[in-house]
């Protein structure tokens, strides 16, 4: 028996397939970071009226929690699925996510989220002083750009692994 025992497919073909492969995958990790937003924009809104933040979020502070469930859900859903690909996929160059890895970048995501709702809940107190307006604008700097400071420490100091080099 030889060492290629499958017929070997034309170029086109496998750019064709592999392109086909590449557009699902993007379909999928596009429609769970939209779908993920949605969704923790809708639970937090509800917890802020009905639930246990209804005290503690005002009127004219409700949209820094939907702006801090823009971040959790959207973040939530791109690394899920993408994350889900990298255990399953994998090359000599980008080897597989193992389980004890995968876990890991999960715990790291779950810490971020709870990192990015905390902070959406402080910046909300800023609408019992200020208008609506004001409160969301200041939601949008400090939930939107509070992450780079965190995006900036080297993975392995988090414990994340080494970069791939390049």
């Amino acid at each position: 028996m030889s060492a290629e025992s499958r017929p070997e497919r034309s170029k086109v073909q496998r750019s064709l397939a592999g392109n086909i492969a590449f557009a699902l995958g993007l379909i999928v990790v596009l429609a769970t970071t939209v779908l993920g937003a949605f969704a923790a924009v809708a639970l937090l809104l509800d917890a802020a009226d009905v639930a246990p933040l209804s005290s503690v979020v005002p009127d004219d502070g409700q949209n820094a929690l939907v702006i801090g469930g823009i971040a959790v859900g959207g973040t939530l859903g791109l690394m899920l699925p993408v994350l889900l690909f990298g255990m399953v996929k994998g090359s000599e160059q980008t080897p597989r996510v193992g389980a004890r890895a995968a876990g890991r970048k999960l715990l790291a995501l779950l810490a971020f989220d709870v990192y990015v709702l905390v902070l959406a809940v402080v910046v909300a107190q800023i609408g019992w002083i200020l208008p609506k307006g004001v409160t969301t604008v200041v939601a949008v700097f400090a939930v939107g750009f509070s992450w780079m400071p965190l995006a900036m420490i080297p993975r392995e100091r988090l414990g994340l692994g080494s970069r791939q080099p390049e």
